[in-house]
């Protein structure tokens, strides 16, 4: 299946994308796609929906973050060896934790702000792994049976913020808007191997990133079981596990960052696709 949320922020409706890429409404089902539909139960009722029993929605409607009720969004750097590399930091021998504030998530398609005083604002495609069933102390050998879906998320970093501001990254990685996640949460069913999908990121029509999950350095199991060592992941979790090569602050011979009016379209196999125009900081948001 592919789920989401439709709708006006902070009004969103749940959603199903059915066989046609038509978008449909679940509000006479659910009340929205979050913690308390996306177990294994909640996620077998809503598989046994006739999609064609449902309302169509306008193909204009806008799509929220595709899960809601999000505790923790966390996120795994230097998890490709190139994008290490580009960064100029050794390959790490264990995953590289960090935490995006959850108030950053948005809808997949709306704009980002650029910081206040910006200087190196930047871009990041990453497959996004949303948590269904509580974890703890999971073996690697079932972590996935604790994932109700994968989805798109631009990681969007500001490195001034991240690199030079103390050893601290979540600094760089939760202003406002930094967290686009959708366009939909796709189950493990229709996904399939998660890693061996294809991801790609342009700015304004130049394609900057060309990876696949299956370099990632440790896979979506590995990073699941780790992190569940410390801490408890809830059901609406989302885990970003890593970027390909082809960042910004990886550009030669210059670093590229964004500024106005630029348009950022990235997406992967199967699970959609997100385009955000990034616009200047102003004091009214």
């Amino acid at each position: 299946m592919k789920l989401c949320r439709h709708g006006a922020p902070g009004a969103e409706k749940p959603g199903l994308i059915d066989a046609d890429g038509r978008l449909r409404d679940l509000s006479a089902h659910v009340a929205d796609i979050g913690p308390d539909t996306i177990g294994k139960d909640g996620l077998a009722r809503l598989a046994a929906i006739d999609p064609a029993s449902l309302p169509l929605v306008d193909a204009g409607a806008r799509y929220g973050a595709c899960v809601s009720g999000t505790r923790h969004f966390i996120a795994i750097g230097l998890n490709y060896a190139d994008h290490a590399a580009e960064s100029n930091l050794p390959i790490p021998e264990e995953p590289v934790v960090f935490n995006k504030w959850v108030s950053c998530i948005q809808g997949p398609n709306d704009p980002v702000t650029i910081p206040r005083d910006s200087q190196k604002t930047d871009w990041e495609v990453e497959l996004g792994v949303v948590i269904g069933t509580r974890a703890s102390c999971v073996s690697e050998a079932d972590a996935l049976a604790h994932v109700a879906g994968y989805c798109v998320v631009n990681d969007v970093s500001e490195r001034h913020w991240q690199q030079e501001r103390g050893m601290t990254w979540d600094k760089g990685k939760g202003f406002p808007t930094f967290g686009p996640v959708g366009p939909w949460l796709v189950t493990p069913d229709e996904v399939g191997d998660p890693q061996n999908l294809s991801m790609w990121l342009s700015v304004n029509g130049k394609q900057m990133q060309d990876g696949n999950s299956r370099t990632m350095i440790f896979p979506v199991a590995a990073i699941i079981a780790y992190v569940s060592q410390f801490m408890t992941l809830l059901p609406g979790d989302i885990i970003t596990t890593g970027t390909p090569p082809g960042v910004g602050l990886g550009q030669k011979p210059e670093p590229w960052y964004l500024k106005h009016g630029d348009v950022v379209e990235l997406g992967i196999e199967k699970l959609g696709e997100q385009r955000q125009t990034f616009v200047a900081w102003t004091p009214e948001g």
